[in-house]
């Protein structure tokens, strides 16, 4: 009898272990899928032209918490001062000296002290395309705000995010100990989640991801095991040659950290006035629906769609520069 309940355990510890085996190699083969990177997109390259990058600003520096130099730029108010402030966060791939200096430098001339931050993994911060976790990238806009305030201790701040920029200044908006940071917070063209009714498929084909690796990785989190959130799961739309400008791939923790939590779990949690500005030609985002979806779950929010202008035009097109800038001009000081 002991015998054969022995021989029996043995035989479920035997199919246990396959079992184990077949699921361990299944999420191999799920982690080991190569990322595709998609075909230049044309629309986001040649946003480029007509772009003035004669009056960029030098790249500055500060030191994070964990000791890294992060890169920014500061656009001096030009012009009548408004007493107001805006720190600039750029979209996927991007950074500091990238096309949104014409909107950056539009702010300044309209008399906004205007930063625009290379968030950590982009630009002149850190090792591009990665994060060291989920949650760096909030420790280091604590840390570049705290930096600021050495010389600007009383200034408002209006925070503006574009495209996956405007994802994490959601974020940020909604995460209690650093809200009171900015006294507003504008969104262009926002990428608002992977759920959204707002997104375009493929996000118009700038963006491709690798769906076996994410689901592999969300799979072994649920399971306690955190591992090989290193690796490349997004592949950006990119020119040939240009990854001393730009980043082609996203790590795991880079992609779900510069992002929001979700618009329907980060707009309930606002506490300063939002606005939201998208391009009526947006090949990306679907910007007639912008308003049904924010306003369903936070019905302050405002937004404004800007006619003839796509996704990246909503940095770089004259008429919405005007517009964004004498916005965040006139309404910086926490007006809604």
């Amino acid at each position: 009898m002991a015998m054969r309940l022995l021989r029996g355990i043995l035989s479920l510890l035997k199919w246990g272990l396959c079992a184990i085996g077949a699921v361990a190699l299944i999420f191999t083969a799920m982690i080991a899928t190569p990322l595709q990177r998609p075909p230049e997109l044309r629309s986001v390259s040649d946003s480029v032209k007509g772009v003035d990058f004669s009056t960029l600003p030098a790249l500055e520096r500060f030191q994070a918490r964990d000791g890294t130099w992060l890169g920014f730029r500061h656009y001096a108010p030009s012009g009548q001062p408004t007493g107001r402030g805006a720190v600039f966060i750029h979209g996927s791939s991007g950074s500091s000296a990238t096309v949104n200096h014409a909107l950056t430098a539009a702010m300044a001339t309209r008399g906004v002290e205007t930063w625009a931050l290379d968030t950590r993994g982009h630009g002149a911060s850190g090792t591009r395309g990665d994060i060291g976790y989920v949650g760096q990238l909030e420790d280091d806009l604590v840390d570049f705000v705290a930096f600021l305030r050495r010389t600007a201790p009383d200034l408002p701040l209006t925070l503006v995010g574009h495209s996956a920029g405007a994802g994490f200044a959601l974020r940020v908006a909604a995460t209690p100990i650093m809200q009171d940071m900015f006294v507003r917070t504008v969104l262009l063209a926002p990428y608002l989640g992977y759920d959204a009714p707002t997104n375009q498929p493929n996000s118009g084909g700038w963006a491709n991801a690798d769906i076996p690796r994410l689901l592999a990785l969300r799979a072994l989190r649920k399971l306690g095991i955190d591992c090989c959130s290193e690796l490349p799961v997004l592949a950006l739309a990119v020119p040939p040659n240009s990854a001393k400008i730009l980043v082609p791939t996203y790590s795991e923790r880079l992609m779900r950290n510069f992002a929001t939590r979700g618009y329907r779990i980060d707009l309930p949690a606002l506490t300063h006035p939002l606005t939201i500005f998208g391009g009526a030609e947006d090949e990306m985002m679907i910007s007639s629906r912008y308003a049904e979806a924010v306003q369903a779950v936070k019905p302050s929010v405002d937004v404004k769609l800007i006619e003839g202008v796509n996704h990246m035009g909503i940095v770089t097109n004259p008429k919405a520069v005007s517009a964004i800038a004498e916005d965040v001009a006139t309404r910086g000081a926490g007006q809604s």
